[in-house]
């Protein structure tokens, strides 16, 4: 398969630090007649020990110099995926809206950039429930944003955050995020689509279940003709201690363990299949792949 017409539209100085108005990027993947594009919510800006306290911290400090990380503080891009084969236009996650950070929030104008209104999205499909993939639904009236779209989440994450025990059990640290999770989910309730690990979700969309970042979270191998690619959500959550050491505990999954497994599996087959990948979080847009190394996998951005 091929990339192309990659594109970063520049509507000003990004300031993730700050919080300012994102860049918008849009990086652009053929995938046979249909096309997979990723548009970009800004960024978060989060504590580094979010992600490296549970981590050995005499053999991260080289991987901290070596991908010129900040010991203090990440902004990792938010990178959503946006799926359209002339029939269907799906939009994976919606960001995270205008309550959760204000680096946050802007994938209504980097869709507009792209010439797409939120009512010409007409399925949005959760990878999982965590603020800054589903927070975005509502607007600030509360109303839904893509508001002709039909949702879709695997059974397992909306169980999980639909149930009332979830806000007393998953730690202080992410009640808010259960509280808010529930709130939007009670706005599609009557409206909404579960599936299963497997099931063809849509024409030439299979879920793929890839627990530990989330109970249920899932990831979309999406196929058209001989050509594929994986859109992983939050399953690999970045591209530098996820890819060369799949193996170390990350703070932001919520079953490190669980999140340990799903990684190996999905980084194992995508570098021997060499299928192409959409990250959430990687950068430049998200598109690339894995590459086996000899001090684990290496991500290969399709912008490099």
């Amino acid at each position: 398969m091929s990339f192309t017409r990659r594109t970063f539209l520049q509507t000003g100085a990004a300031l993730p630090l700050l919080g300012s108005l994102p860049t918008l990027a849009k990086a652009e993947l053929s995938l046979g007649s249909a096309t997979l594009t990723t548009v970009s919510d800004g960024n978060l800006v989060l504590p580094a020990n979010f992600i490296f306290e549970t981590m050995p911290q005499d053999e991260l400090a080289p991987l901290i110099q070596e991908f010129s990380l900040s010991g203090e503080r990440i902004t990792p891009e938010c990178n959503l995926a946006l799926y359209q084969d002339g029939t269907n236009t799906v939009l994976f996650d919606v960001g995270s809206g205008p309550d959760f950070m204000p680096s946050a929030g802007s994938v209504v104008n980097s869709l507009d950039a792209i010439g797409v209104a939120p009512e010409d999205v007409t399925h949005v499909l959760f990878t999982h429930a965590h603020p800054d993939h589903i927070w975005g639904l509502l607007d600030d009236f509360d109303e839904p944003v893509f508001y002709e779209a039909e949702y879709m989440m695997g059974r397992a994450e909306w169980d999980y955050w639909w149930n009332p025990e979830t806000v007393n059990t998953i730690g202080d640290a992410r009640a808010a995020f259960a509280v808010g999770a529930k709130r939007r989910m009670e706005m599609i309730e009557n409206a909404v689509t579960l599936f299963d690990d497997g099931q063809e979700v849509l024409p030439g969309i299979a879920a793929v279940s890839t627990p530990g970042h989330t109970p249920g979270h899932m990831a979309f191998e999406v196929r058209n003709g001989s050509h594929a690619a994986m859109i992983l959500g939050d399953a690999i959550g970045n591209h530098h201690v996820a890819f060369r050491k799949p193996d170390w505990r990350s703070g932001s999954d919520q079953d490190g363990d669980l999140a340990i497994k799903t990684r190996n599996m999905l980084l194992d087959r995508l570098s021997s299949e060499q299928m192409d990948l959409i990250g959430f979080h990687l950068p430049n847009g998200g598109i690339g792949r894995a590459e086996k190394s000899a001090d684990g996998y290496t991500f290969v951005s399709e912008a490099s």
